[in-house]
């Protein structure tokens, strides 16, 4: 599974990390970033977080 943030559409509503806050945190300027401990298995909180992204942020392509 793979997870792109676009940081010039992200205006840091926070939704992801309040959905998947396993994988997603919000940077100092409080836009979207992945947590680094994230990376390979992310569960289907991923996908549900980038539906829940009012600007559609978040794309997550892959199994």
């Amino acid at each position: 599974m793979d997870i792109e943030i676009d940081r010039d559409r992200c205006i840091g509503a926070g939704q992801c990390a309040l959905t998947a806050p396993g994988v997603f945190t919000q940077d100092d300027d409080g836009f979207s970033a992945l947590l680094p401990e994230a990376a390979g298995g992310r569960g289907p909180l991923v996908r549900e977080a980038a539906r829940a992204c009012p600007v559609a942020a978040i794309a997550v392509t892959g199994a």
